[in-house]
């Protein structure tokens, strides 16, 4: 089956969005081993989580949308979900410009995941 443009920029999507968590996860550890966090628990656990998130990301972006396996597109819908009300919170933060880009790219995201093409291509003619 051919890999339609809508599940190519999923995958992209959601391959940026591990490698930005995974970056975030990197730098709090660097953070927290050579600076004094206020707390080493809690800034090891979000570098941890991070790492992880990242990690995931990247699987469900390669092994999933890219290999066209109907399994990552779940994922790969919550995480955009789960990235709203981050983006919101941004926006209502007065931090407008991390949260109006962060917003579009979910919503971009949703809108290729959930796109025809990409059913057809990761379901066929299933409904």
């Amino acid at each position: 089956m051919k890999r339609p443009m809508t599940l190519l920029v999923a995958a992209v999507i959601v391959a940026l969005e591990g490698l930005i968590a995974l970056g975030l996860g990197i730098y709090v550890g660097v953070e927290a081993a050579v600076g004094r966090p206020e707390s080493m628990t809690s800034a090891v656990a979000e570098a941890g989580f991070g790492l992880l998130v990242g990690a995931g990301l990247l699987w469900v972006a390669w092994g999933g949308l890219f290999k066209l396996e109907r399994w990552g597109r779940s994922p790969s819908v919550l995480a955009q979900i789960f990235v709203i009300p981050v983006a919101i919170t941004l926006i209502n933060a007065d931090r407008p410009a991390l949260g109006i880009p962060l917003l579009a790219v979910a919503l971009a995201g949703l809108g290729v995941l959930l796109a025809p093409p990409t059913t057809k291509a990761l379901y066929g003619e299933e409904r």
